[in-house]
């Protein structure tokens, strides 16, 4: 076994455009604290895998299939071992088209392909004889966020109108954690990857950068090690939030306030992983990649209709923002790119590292799922890692297709349904068993 691992920044410029979707103009005054991308890199006789972890909401999946090949290219490795994820922050640059009015940053994009090439390079060639640890624990980071109503109507979050007629939450969340790190011939720490399930919007509308929570933990995490690469990967958290809709005052109500409760309940929890855990050099690594092809479901054309009448207003110069500027532009936006083929094509990954299983997917998954495929996998230990190779939209279950509100009806960035959901978690459930089909183990 061999690791190596890097990291470097990848702020944007002061004036530039922040990703923060339903708000045209919100552009970056600050630096609160800096994001980050973080490489691990890990390699056997057989397998490499180099995973990455970038401090941005997402990336569109044509835009990480270039940046993989490039990345493959600088550090001498298959492009297919590559994995691009992202901790999901809304205070990043535009790196998203969910905004009518906030296309891609493409100069920023052109400079965040050359700082992956970079971290994939000085990952790869600092590569020493290692050993690797993980630990699963818990630590509570986030809350189901889809309320029910007395009506039968679901909304992302608890309407400050509507107390008499709440009937609880829709939907499940996990607080399950993983902490992992590679540790070089001396016992020393070469980099540390972890995984937990929230949301980090608590600076959503705000002119600064930051990393939220995970930026916290991270921050935490290097106060007890030193200045290591720490990567974070989140799980499903399409319809989990930072603080409670049952008990919403229950929950920190500052964008500090929130990270600091998310972030040290990671930190905390990652340290104590990491203090426990038992590294080991003969460790097996699998690996499988797999592409598949997905219906894609189609807006209305009531729905198409409207959102061109409110986009119409928006290019006459009306304010229009927030959730009634994404419900005009994500049916629109999904009919322009699917009408004629509603297929879409997205990467999945299995992964074998000892006896943890770790599935990926592109989607802001609904928690269901990820907890569906847990209960299926051959491994005690398993996670599911979000956002990981491209970005599928939000991915809901059947109870928010019927319940509807955002997310739970098709738009550009929820155009894929329940039946989807399903099939991701019966392929990644079958690429796990075909992994652990090998003797279990060491490597002989």
């Amino acid at each position: 076994m061999k690791a190596g691992a890097a990291s470097i920044l990848i702020n944007n410029d002061i004036g530039t455009l922040i990703q923060g979707a339903g708000i045209p103009n919100q552009r970056v005054e600050a630096i609160r604290d800096n994001l980050e991308a973080n490489a691990l890199y890990l390699a056997d006789d057989e397998t490499s895998l180099l995973f990455v972890s970038c401090d941005l909401a997402a990336l569109e999946t044509a835009r990480v299939r270039r940046y993989t090949q490039a990345m493959a290219a600088a550090a001498g490795i298959p492009p297919e071992c590559i994995l691009i994820g992202c901790t999901h922050t809304h205070a990043g640059p535009v790196v998203l088209h969910t905004a009518y009015q906030k296309p891609v940053d493409e100069a920023y994009s052109r400079r965040l392909q050359e700082w992956l090439c970079t971290i994939a390079a000085q990952a790869v060639r600092s590569a020493v004889p290692a050993g690797v640890g993980w630990k699963i624990g818990n630590a509570r980071l986030g809350y189901n966020r889809r309320v029910c109503y007395a009506d039968g109507t679901h909304s992302m979050y608890r309407r400050a109108d509507a107390d008499a007629d709440f009937t609880g939450v829709e939907g499940s969340d996990d607080t399950q954690c993983l902490a992992l790190a590679a540790l070089d011939a001396a016992n020393r720490i070469i980099g540390i990857l972890h995984h937990g399930t929230g949301h980090p919007a608590s600076f959503y509308g705000r002119n600064v950068l930051t990393a939220d929570y995970p930026g916290v933990a991270r921050r935490l995490i290097r106060e007890a090690y030193g200045p290591l690469p720490v990567l974070f990967f989140n799980g499903s958290l399409g319809d989990v939030a930072m603080w409670q809709q049952a008990h919403p005052q229950a929950t920190p109500n500052s964008p500090d306030a929130e990270i600091t409760r998310s972030g040290s309940a990671l930190a905390g929890e990652t340290l104590r992983l990491l203090h426990e855990m038992q590294p080991r050099d003969d460790l097996r690594l699998q690996h499988r990649r797999d592409e598949l092809e997905l219906p894609v479901r189609l807006p209305a054309a009531e729905a198409v209709a409207k959102g061109r009448a409110m986009l119409a207003r928006i290019d006459a110069g009306e304010n229009v923002r927030g959730m009634e500027a994404i419900f005009a532009w994500g049916p629109v936006s999904l009919a322009e790119q699917f009408a004629d083929n509603p297929v879409d094509k997205l990467a999945f990954h299995a992964l074998r590292i000892g006896d943890l299983a770790i599935a990926t997917q592109p989607f802001e998954l609904f928690c269901q799922y990820q907890l569906d495929l847990k209960r299926r996998s051959p491994a005690r230990d398993t996670a599911v890692f979000g956002l990981i190779d491209g970005y599928g939209g939000y991915l809901p279950t059947l109870a928010a297709e019927l319940g509807g509100g955002y997310s739970g009806v098709p738009f550009a960035w929820a155009r894929f349904g329940p039946a989807v959901g399903c099939l991701f978690v019966d392929h990644a459930a079958t690429a796990l068993h075909a992994l652990w089909q090998a003797p279990p183990g060491a490597k002989k």
